[in-house]
């Protein structure tokens, strides 16, 4: 399965997506991630995010997945 590196904006209660690249090695697209995120001009909110999936569709699906909320460091769950 590839890894797909997309570029998330929000807009309003949704967010847009666009596919920048695809990588068949996550070390490939680990250090193609990190450098759009140091050398792209991101606006606010605006993220770069990598995501393992079967196809584009699979990926803009668990990119649009809600998630909970991260722990804070020191927290038990």
């Amino acid at each position: 399965m590839p890894y797909y590196i997309y570029r998330v904006t929000p807009v309003g209660p949704i967010q847009q997506l666009a596919r920048i690249s695809q990588f068949e090695v996550f070390k490939d697209a680990s250090n193609e991630a990190k450098r759009l995120r140091r050398e792209t001009g991101l606006g606010a909110g605006e993220k770069i995010k990598t995501i393992f999936a079967a196809n584009e569709l699979q990926a803009e699906e668990l990119l649009n997945e809600p998630r909970g909320e991260e722990p804070m460091p020191g927290e038990d769950y």
